[in-house]
This record gives C-alpha cells, structure tokens and sequence, in this order.
C-alpha cells in the first residue's frame, strides 16, 4: 500500500511538472503609433523579449485596409469628411517577465520623433501620426509617465512639445499580408523612420528610486537660499553614477550643489512640478526652482551650457555661446596684475595665471601659456579669416583666439575675452 501510494505521489508530481512546463508564457500586447508601420515593425521587433509584431490600423473611423485609410486622408485634407482616420500601427506582444513595458515604451520614444504633429519624416497625414494605444489603465499609466519623462528630456535640448495621443485601443485590424515584416521581404524597402536624436533619460525612472528611498529631506536653512543646484539622484542609477563622476567629482563652480536621495525640495522650498528622472539637476534662487535639466547622458557641455545661461550675462552668453568678441578695451581684467588664476565663469575650472599674462597692445587680455590641459583649440573660417579658436576645456564655451605672435618662451598670444574670465587671486593677495 505504502509503495502504491509512492508511485501515485511520483506520478502526481512529475504531471504536475509537465502541466507547468506546459503552460504559455503570460504575454501582454500595446498598439504603438510611429509613422510608417513598416520601419516600427522592424525596429520593434528587435527588441528581446519581444515575441510578435504584428503592422494594422488602429483607433479610426473608416474600413481598416489600406485602400480606405489612404483614400479617406485625402477626404479629410479637402474638408470633405470629420470622420477620424486610422493610426498606421503596430501591436507588440511581449513577454512581461524578459521585457518591461517602460522599456518598449523607452524603444518607442527614442525610434521616432514625438513632437511631428500629424507626419513622420516625409510622410505626412493623420494616418502617421504618432500614438499609444493601451489595453489597461496600469499601460495608460506607464505611458503618461514616460511620455513625462521624454518631455523633460526634449526640452533640456529645446526640442518641442510631444504629440503623440496616448489613449485606450478602441479598434484593430491587421493589415494585409504583404504589409507583414515588409523590411525582412524587402531588405532595401522605404523605412522613413528617424528618431529625435535624444535619449530617454534612464532606465530606472519609473522605478521609484527617489519615491522609494528614506533618505532625510535636505534642510533648506543649511544651503544657499540665494542660489543653490540640488543634484536629486537615485538608488542604482548608473546616469547618476556617471554624472557624479564627470561632474560633480570635479565642481569647481562658484555655485553651491548638494545631491540627495529625497525627492522633496529642502524643506521650505518649492519644485515647479513633481520629479520624473534621475538625475534632475535643480536650480534654485531664493528657495524657488528656476530651472531643472533632467537627465544625463554624459553630455557635459550641454549640462554647462544649460547652467551658464542662468549665470552669465546676455553680453557674457554672446561670446560664450555665439562666438561673439567684446569691444578692445571694454572687457574685465585688462589691467589685472595680481598674482592669481583665471577661472572658467561657469565651471570654475582653472585657465590661465596671472603670470603667463602680458600686455600685448590690443585691447583684450592675452596670455602666452594656458594651464595644462585647460583648453581646446579649433579651426575658425569666420568672417573670411582662418584663425584658431579657443574653447574652455571644461565647458566648451568660446574664449577667443590663439595667434603665433607672442613673446618667448611659447611665441603664442592666447587673446581672450575678458568678460568671460573671472579672477581668483591668491589666498592672502
């Protein structure tokens, strides 16, 4: 009796096995609008862990073939109809447990450019418009929050608003076979698609780091109210890491930054709207954000172009950011002879010493050796010259011209702007 019941036991159990075996993987679907269909069919199916991609017509009023769509776009561009004209789309089937939804929706936003109204590329019409059609209120959810995210992304690089509509699928229908993995058929096949050329900004922004973590709120009576950057990092995020290591390792800046793990503002003061990114670098002046750049992708002169257009003048950010030059003799430091360090005005990074400057007659500060390392130089054909340009190192802002007329040892004559150099003199001078 004893062993009948052991084989049972065994039976029952290596059944159980194979029923588990067995049993499909969950899949979940979402219908992405991206322009042509053939090129998102593609681009999203090389997504691992992506199962299906299947092209259709998506969240219109008319017959789903594509004789019907391209008939009724040219209705509605004569004002012959208000009938709403189907999305070219794709419906991706995943598998949640190898691929997150973020991350589709992350693939989908930097494949295409968000922010074209109705067209993608050349081609132009509602049909082409971009969108997100979800199958639950929790895809509704993660959508709004990325396209959040991605809008923060856009606007540090003074990219437009998005476009896309994000609302509940309402209709599908599968378009004809020949429309069917068109760029695997036709390896050399019209693929219009282009993306915005920005990243999403990280990988863990839905994650909650900041929301999750217990770190204390900063206290805002211990910084500067004047003017203070709040770096607000997260747990495990490796854009926070790098830009820990390309930036703030190294601050030199003449602005206060502390970084945090709490996603409120120092107590006291207010954020303009709840944070969606890490890292958000935050400007406040008198305990008020001014600006935010969220997101990092280890683009360092973008991240000092951002700040330095909250600290230079409108005269200083024309010859930082413009290649502009200040009238001889009108700019700082002329006759500046202490003993002492020209700085970067924005970093803080050091130039040029005070011993390496000599009067060369010309109206701006000229130096005949910078500090290792402290600058970059680059061809300039401007206004019918070929000159050489120098650039800060450190923020890549334009500083003026180098020229093979200097005294010994170096015979150059670093001719700079004066008013985008500040002096520090050294301690007790």
């Amino acid at each position: 009796m004893l062993f009948r019941r052991t084989i049972q036991g065994l039976i029952l159990v290596i059944s159980s096995s194979f029923l588990s075996a067995a049993e499909p993987a969950k899949v979940e679907s979402i219908v992405l609008g991206m322009g042509c269909f053939w090129g998102a069919e593609k681009r999203m199916a090389a997504i691992p862990g992506v199962l299906d991609v299947e092209s259709g017509y998506a969240n219109g009023e008319v017959p789903g073939t594509y004789e019907a769509v391209v008939a009724h776009e040219r209705l509605l561009r004569r004002g012959q109809t208000t009938l709403r004209n189907h999305a070219e789309a794709v419906k991706v089937s995943f598998d949640p447990a190898k691929v997150s939804l973020e991350q589709v929706l992350i693939a989908f936003w930097e494949n295409h450019d968000p922010t074209q109204g109705d067209r993608q590329g050349n081609d132009i019409g509602s049909n082409y418009r971009s969108a997100i059609y979800t199958t639950s209120d929790a895809q509704l959810a993660v959508a709004r929050k990325t396209r959040d995210v991605y809008q923060g992304a856009l606007s540090a690089r003074e990219r437009g608003r998005i476009t896309t509509e994000i609302a509940p699928l309402k209709v599908w229908f599968r378009a004809e076979e020949y429309h069917q993995d068109y760029l695997v058929k036709n390896p050399n096949g019209y693929c219009g698609l282009g993306g915005a050329g920005v990243k999403y900004p990280t990988a863990t922004a839905l994650g909650s780091p900041l929301a999750a973590t217990k770190a204390s709120r900063l206290d805002g009576k211990a910084l500067n109210f004047q003017r203070q950057l709040v770096v607000f990092e997260g747990e495990d995020c490796a854009y926070c890491q790098q830009f820990r290591a390309d930036v703030l390792n190294r601050w030199q800046s003449p602005v206060a930054v502390v970084s945090t793990l709490n996603a409120e503002p120092p107590t006291g003061w207010t954020l303009e709207k709840a944070l969606f990114a890490t890292p958000t670098i935050v400007l406040f002046e008198r305990g008020r954000e001014v600006s935010r750049y969220t997101g990092y992708n280890g683009e360092i002169e973008r991240f000092w172009k951002w700040l330095g257009f909250h600290l230079l003048s409108p005269a200083q950010q024309k010859i930082a950011f413009e290649q502009g030059t200040e009238y001889p003799g009108t700019g700082s430091h002329l006759d500046e002879k202490r003993p002492g360090v020209f700085v970067d005005p924005i970093t803080g990074a050091p130039l040029f010493r005070s011993d390496a400057k000599f009067d060369s007659g010309t109206g701006w500060p000229s130096f005949f050796n910078p500090l290792p390392g402290a600058l970059t130089l680059h061809e300039d054909d401007s206004h019918g010259m070929r000159r050489v340009e120098v650039r800060s190192a450190s923020s890549g802002i334009h500083l003026g011209h180098v020229f093979d007329d200097g005294p010994p040892p170096t015979g150059k004559r670093y001719c700079i702007n004066g008013n985008v150099l500040k002096f520090v003199p050294d301690a007790g001078k």
